[in-house]
């Protein structure tokens, strides 16, 4: 990945979101902690870069995140089949956050459609 071609779509003392645009659909890099401080601008820099049907987040940078950051990666209130965010590398705390509110469904390909 050519980190030339990242853009960053979001920054705050706990959080950096960037972008980067592959043929697949724009793949979306969080790195640091989501929580109630900043999941609402989370969820405006999410809805920002969408341009398909879906787009990837990388969750594997995520050192924590709540259950309000977890409801904007989840998209509980949408049906399954319309969630249009795929998250990519989360972590066996935040698989397990997802199984607990009951928001997990089975990867397809190597993604989670949750």
């Amino acid at each position: 990945m050519n980190r030339l071609d990242e853009r960053l779509l979001h920054q705050d003392e706990q959080l950096k979101v960037t972008v980067r645009a592959t043929a697949e659909a724009p793949v979306v890099t969080l790195i640091g902690q989501i929580d109630a401080s900043n999941s609402h601008a989370l969820a405006l820099a999410l809805a920002g870069c969408r341009q398909g049907a879906y787009i990837v987040v990388d969750t594997g940078g995520l050192t924590f995140v709540d259950v309000s950051g977890l409801r904007v990666l989840a998209l509980p209130a949408l049906p399954p089949e319309q969630r249009w965010i795929r998250l990519r590398n989360p972590t066996p705390y935040q698989l397990r956050l997802l199984r607990l509110m009951g928001w997990y469904h089975e990867p397809r390909a190597h993604h989670l459609p949750i």
